[in-house]
């Protein structure tokens, strides 16, 4: 007959050997550590990969973004300026249209005033639309205020000039107002 305190033992001996097993299975081997560990290390390179291109896009935009203020951010003047400047060519074409000392005196100095105007809209990249009677209507630059039939034109050549345009750069602020041939011929 056994020993009870040998079946204890067999007992406690097959537990133990039972957990080394489980513990051997559940204990990763160096192979699969070092695998783990390189996926981890990938990732992280990926996503720090990921942060460092958003970085630099942003950079690149906020960039982008400032030389585009410092360029057009006086669009909002110039454009309050155009009117300014349709003023005093009237008054200079209506001063030089009456005669008189007086009058060329007033001529004189719009025309001074008017040279300013246009200095300080070139030192900020305002530049004049001036169409000629005779050129191409060009709808990216020009608006047809009318259209008219006049002989000895051809459909589309400008007949009449209103208003000139403006740019800032290279952005219409607006366009030269002219009148356009609607015959050909």
């Amino acid at each position: 007959m056994a020993n009870p305190r040998d079946e204890d033992f067999l007992d406690d001996i097959e537990a133990m050997e039972a957990a080394e097993a489980e513990a051997a299975e559940a204990d990763p081997t160096p192979e699969e550590i070092i695998s783990s560990l390189e996926a981890e290390r990938d990732e992280y390179k990926d996503r720090f990969m990921r942060a460092l291109a958003d970085a630099e896009n942003s950079r690149k935009r906020a960039d982008k973004d400032r030389r585009e203020a410092q360029a057009y951010g006086g669009t909002r003047i110039a454009r309050d300026l155009i009117p300014v400047y349709d003023n005093l060519n009237r008054a200079l074409n209506a001063a030089k249209d009456s005669e008189g000392q007086a009058s060329a005196a007033l001529t004189e100095g719009v025309e001074l005033t008017l040279k300013e105007l246009l200095t300080v809209f070139d030192r900020h990249g305002v530049k004049r639309i001036v169409p000629e009677v005779g050129d191409r209507f060009d709808p990216q630059m020009h608006e047809a205020m009318f259209e008219a039939p006049l002989p000895g034109t051809k459909a589309g050549d400008i007949i009449q000039v209103s208003a000139e345009g403006f740019m800032l750069y290279d952005r219409l602020l607006r366009p030269a107002q002219v009148g356009v041939s609607s015959m050909s011929g």
